[in-house]
Order: C-alpha cells, then structure tokens, then sequence
C-alpha cells in the first residue's frame, strides 16, 4: 500500500518510539524540528502526534509536550502497533503475551460457537478450510485464509464482544499464523488440527472443540518456539502474506518444447 505524508509520518514516530529511539518517559522532539526533520509541515506533525495519542503511544499536555508512554499504556490490539513492533523485532515476551491471549479467548469462542454456530458460519469456517487445504496441495496465501477461519470462529459464538474482539486482535492473530507457518510443513501438519475443530463446531459438541482449539494454539506455539531457537529471520507482519509453493509441482511430469509443439 502506498502511504502519503500523513501516513509515513505516523509509520516514522510510531516505530521511532516502539524501537525504543524515544524511550518511555522521554518528550519527542518540538514540532518545528520534527517537521524539519521529516521534511514536513507542522500540521502533518501535529496530527501524526493526534493519531499517536490515539494508539496509547504518546500523551500530550501544556508545558509538559508530547511525552512517550510506557509499552504497557499502547493499543496493543491497533494493526499498526503491531507492524511496528515486527519490524523492530518481536520480543518473547510479546510472543508469550499472545499466546496467552489466545488461550483465553479462543478456547471460549470455540466452545459457543459450538452451541450457537448457525449454517451460515459453519459454511464460512469451511470454505475458510478449504482455502488453506488449496494453499497446502496447490500452492497461495494460507495465512490469510488461517485468519479467516480463526476469526470466523470467533464470530459464530454469537457474542457481539467477541465479535468486536475478532476485527481488533486480527493483527496479532496473523503475527502467530505468520510465524508458525514458516516452519518446514508446518501448515500441512496443522490443517488436521484444523479440522478436528472444525467437525467438532459443526457437530455441536462443544467440549471436543474447546480441546480440539487448546491443542492447535498449543502446536502454534511449539511452532512458534522452534522458529525462535532456529533464530531465523521472522517474518514481517505488515508485509503481504507469504505464499506457499505448489506441493504437487515437483510430482509433475515435465513437458519439453517439442512434445508442447506436437
């Protein structure tokens, strides 16, 4: 996406301060020099710092300027929060904190849409399915469609919360998909996980779908776990999703330029 000034100005604080360049309890630079800094007008900087404020990032007072706040105070549920903190390098920590996020409120979801999920959501959750099962055998963008199926689930609970929480944590959602499928056969190896939680909501049994759910987050974070000991680059969550190879484009025959011209 091709951000204008507003927006590249707000991609430049916000990284800025979630890399630590402005650290908690600091005052960022007056607007007159950021705005010579960045090559920008005080105006742009003055609503960059109104969209800060928005995310936790920053609070702004008279005599006191627009001062940092700890990481503690930031929306950690904002997209861009999110993207910032993947290109300044996602901590254990951070990782840790998701994973707990979502055994909390998954297993729950999991469990009333398993009682309430009308024919509507189940169908939604399986073509979800089958766009990862596509994105497995053929090649194409998995994560997107693992986030579909993921925050489909939270929808059919049929909890307008919950529903809400599913638009709000879709960033930190796709930061776990991004990394645990970047493991060798790791998406293959979880699409039966996948459907074991998928055939228990349908066939309204709401306890086999709370476990099904607990082990498929549990095997993420294994996942996630191997990815960090291997100290591999991450992937960045801000970045179009990475696509997966054809599985079944070694398996095929070759065909030469004479037998194409036969």
């Amino acid at each position: 996406m091709i951000k204008n000034v507003y927006g590249n100005t707000v991609d430049h604080l916000g990284e800025a301060i979630v890399s630590g360049r402005y650290p908690a309890g600091d005052t960022i630079p007056p607007e007159p020099l950021l705005g010579a800094e960045l090559g920008v007008s005080r105006t742009v900087i003055r609503e960059a710092v109104k969209s800060l404020v928005g995310k936790g990032l920053v609070s702004t007072g008279p005599k006191v300027g627009t001062r940092v706040l700890s990481s503690e105070d930031w929306n950690w549920f904002d997209p861009d929060v999110v993207a910032w903190q993947s290109r300044s390098g996602l901590t254990r920590e951070f990782l840790r904190d998701l994973q707990e996020l979502r055994r909390v409120v998954e297993p729950a979801a999991v469990r009333m849409a398993a009682e309430r999920a009308t024919p509507r959501d189940v169908a939604e959750i399986e073509a979800a399915f089958e766009g990862m099962r596509r994105a497995v055998e053929e090649g194409g963008d998995y994560v997107s469609h693992d986030l579909r199926f993921h925050q489909g689930l939270l929808r059919a609970c049929g909890n307008r919360m919950m529903v809400q929480m599913s638009k709000a944590i879709g960033a930190l959602l796709r930061t776990s998909f991004e990394i645990s499928t970047s493991r060798k056969d790791g998406p293959r190896l979880s699409l039966p996980m996948h459907r074991a939680v998928l055939d228990a909501v349908a066939a309204r049994q709401p306890a086999k779908a709370e476990r099904a759910i607990l082990s498929l987050i549990d095997s993420a974070g294994d996942d996630i776990d191997a990815v960090l000991a291997s100290r591999r680059r991450l992937p960045r969550v801000d970045a179009p999703a990475r696509l997966l190879p054809d599985a079944g484009a070694d398996k095929r025959p070759s065909v030469s330029r004479k037998s194409r011209r036969t």
